[in-house]
C-alpha cells in the first residue's frame, strides 16, 4: 500500500520536501496547538512540539517541525514576527 504524501511549500517559493500525509497532519495540529494564544521562538516551538508529540512520533521531530512550519508559513496559517529573535504566531 502506497503512503499518501503531501508536497510541502516554502514561503520564499523554494522547493520543499514531501511529507507523509499522516505526519503532516500530526505536525500541523501540534504546531497550531502550541501556538494557540502565544508566540514562540524557533527553539521554543521545537521544544513545545516535541513535548506535545511525546509517545506519538518516533522520527526526527525537529526536521518535521521545520518542514511543516515552512509550509504553514507559505499558506499563511502562521507568520514570523519582525524583531529579533523572530517568533512564530498564528495569523
Amino acid at each position: 500500500m502506497a503512503v499518501e504524501m503531501v508536497q510541502t511549500r516554502h514561503p520564499l517559493g523554494k522547493s520543499n520536501k514531501p511529507v507523509s500525509k499522516q505526519n503532516y497532519e500530526l505536525f500541523k495540529a501540534a504546531i497550531v496547538a502550541v501556538l494557540q494564544d502565544r508566540e514562540l521562538t524557533h527553539t521554543e516551538l521545537v521544544d513545545q512540539v516535541t513535548r506535545h508529540l511525546t509517545g506519538k512520533f518516533d522520527g526526527n521531530v525537529g526536521w518535521h517541525t521545520m518542514t511543516v512550519k515552512l509550509d504553514l508559513e507559505a499558506h499563511r496559517i502562521i507568520e514570523r514576527t519582525s524583531p529579533k529573535p523572530e517568533r512564530y504566531r498564528l495569523t
